[in-house]
């Protein structure tokens, strides 16, 4: 078995199924069954024909194609002999052919159009759906740039850091040479004192 008959074979299964289900309850009318079943067709399988059929006659074979037909058609049924042709001057024949190509065509063209706009639009929702995942992590990244920025605002620099250790190595010797300085103001003190009095008593 094919898989679509196998696909038919459980979608009639279940249908089965839910009419078995259906029939046991009072509160849903029963159906009747058609006396001629309804057509089904798959609407992909359909769908992807009318793609097909709408690309091909969007090329420039499937006009060449016409042309010739055309042409061999009226030159035939003009300069052939009277025995062979089978449609006449006016080519009505002719006519009704290219009719009903055309109002077949239209539809297979709107279809296929159709296909094609629900994809885009599929497609346009996966992009709208992207850009508003990119916007709102830009967004994030924004916020965690701005907050980086202030946090290194309060982070010391090197030259920051440079210049403190600077001023602290001045202050210190600064603070060494008015160490030395008192010492030694000091000690001159302590010396004068004691020769001071020293002096007298000899």
């Amino acid at each position: 078995m094919s898989r679509r008959e196998t696909r038919r074979a459980r979608t009639e299964q279940t249908r089965e199924a839910r009419a078995e289900r259906r029939a046991d309850r009072l509160d849903v009318p029963r159906q009747t069954r058609r006396l001629i079943p309804r057509p089904q067709f798959e609407d992909d399988t359909f769908g992807r024909f009318a793609e097909r059929f709408a690309r091909f006659m969007g090329t420039a074979r499937f006009l060449l194609y016409m042309t010739a037909f055309v042409g061999v058609w009226l030159l035939w049924n003009w300069l052939g002999p009277s025995s062979g042709t089978f449609d006449g001057y006016p080519f009505i024949f002719l006519t009704l052919m290219l009719s009903l190509q055309a109002s077949y065509a239209a539809p297979l063209i709107l279809l296929a159009q159709n296909r094609q706009e629900d994809r885009d639009r599929v497609v346009a929702e996966g992009d709208r759906k992207d850009n508003s995942r990119a916007h709102a992590d830009m967004e994030f990244l924004a916020r965690e740039m701005a907050s980086l920025r202030m946090a290194l605002g309060e982070v010391a620099t090197r030259d920051y850091v440079r210049s403190e250790l600077r001023t602290l190595l001045h202050e210190l010797d600064r603070a060494s040479h008015e160490s030395d300085g008192d010492e030694a103001a000091s000690g001159a003190r302590s010396g004068g004192g004691e020769t001071g009095s020293a002096g007298p008593v000899g």
